[in-house]
This record gives C-alpha cells, sequence and structure tokens, in this order.
C-alpha cells in the first residue's frame, strides 16, 4: 500500500471512530489525510473501499505474527483458536471503528453486501494461516463457518474489557468446539458416503 493509501486508511479509522461511519465523507478523509480528493479516488473510490483496505491492514498484521512452522501436536482447532485470538489483539485499539462500521452495516443491508467480500478475504486469510484450505467449495464452507463464528465472537469482543481478552477467549473457544463436533459429524458422512467432498474445519483436506 502506498503512503497515501496508508494515510487515508489512517484518517479513515479515526474519523469513523470519531463520528461514525454514515457521517463521514471522502471530503472528510481527503482532508484528514492531507491528500486531494483525486490523489483519494484513485486509491480509494469509496468508502467500502476503504473499509477492505482496513480489513487488509489487519490481516496483514496477522498473518505477519504467523509462525512458519507447524507444531505436529496442535489440532486445526488449536491452531484457528490462536490465529483468531491474535486478530482480536490486533483489533483492540480499532474497536470504536469497528463497532461503527457494525451499527451501519446493520442498518443498511446494501452496505453489509457490499462489505461481505472483504469479510470472507479475511476469514479465508485466518483459514490459511491456520493451515487450512480456503479454495473451492469446501473453503468456501470454511469461510462461511468462520465469518458466523467471528460475528458471534465479536458482541463478547465489544465488551471485553480484561486485560487479556479472557472472554473473548472463551467465547472463540465455545464456538470453536461446536465446529469441531459438526466437522467430525461430516466427516463420518464422508466417509459412508465417499461421493460427498466438501469438508469443514476438523480436516485440512480440501
Amino acid at each position: 500500500m502506498t503512503d497515501t493509501a496508508e494515510a487515508a486508511v489512517d484518517a479513515f479509522i479515526t474519523l469513523v471512530a470519531e463520528r461514525g461511519f454514515v457521517d463521514v465523507t471522502l471530503p472528510d478523509v481527503a482532508e484528514a489525510a492531507g491528500i486531494g480528493l483525486a490523489d483519494l479516488h484513485r486509491v480509494h473510490a469509496d468508502k467500502v473501499a476503504l473499509t477492505a483496505a482496513f480489513m487488509a491492514r489487519v490481516d496483514g498484521q496477522v498473518l505477519g505474527g504467523t509462525s512458519t512452522r507447524r507444531d505436529p501436536e496442535e489440532t486445526p482447532r488449536d491452531r484457528l483458536f490462536d490465529v483468531m485470538m491474535r486478530r482480536y489483539d490486533a483489533l483492540r485499539p480499532y474497536r470504536e471503528t469497528l463497532r461503527a462500521i457494525r451499527r451501519a452495516a446493520t442498518r443498511d443491508p446494501l452496505l453489509a453486501i457490499a462489505i461481505g467480500p472483504a469479510l470472507r478475504r479475511s476469514m479465508g486469510a485466518m483459514l490459511q494461516a491456520a493451515g487450512l484450505p480456503s479454495e473451492g467449495l469446501a473453503g468456501a464452507v470454511r469461510e462461511n463457518g468462520l465469518l458466523a463464528i467471528h460475528y458471534a465472537v465479536s458482541r463478547t469482543f465489544d465488551r471485553d474489557e480484561t486485560e487479556d481478552l479472557s472472554k473473548t477467549m472463551a467465547a472463540l473457544d465455545s464456538r470453536l468446539k461446536v465446529a469441531e463436533r459438526w466437522s467430525q459429524l461430516f466427516e463420518k458422512y464422508k466417509r459412508s458416503r465417499p461421493e460427498a467432498k466438501a469438508d469443514g474445519f476438523g480436516s485440512p483436506s480440501g
């Protein structure tokens, strides 16, 4: 990302936290970033693009902390738990921005649809960091499943003031255990019906 693009995202994050998503305009972002409106439009054409760039920044922080060596003792659920907790740690400074975006998306279905692809890309990146493929039908199932988990856990994360995010950890652990149980059931179904191709969180195949 160029310096101009980075400055725009910085300004956007701050303004949305202060004013809310709806009340922030592209001229506001350009002025706060100290860049021309045309320059802003070249790197981020609208607020959806700015939101996607913000999410991609967080993705990069999480992926940057991912070890290149995998512990053979860790299960897929263990790895996904670690990755998602690192994501919540990275999101801590941006909680007000996230709340504002979530409120706006709740009130505006078209906005929710528009930012959906960026959210799914983020979940795909988290799956990849955990060593779980995110391509194809199986990957789409995983992405949507992790997105549902993320939505549920985010409600706890929003209110979690503990130093170690212990409430968020408990909520995430509980949701991933449920997903793992469903995945195990689906694996049994696959073995009974070999033609079934999609799989879930519990298997890195696919």
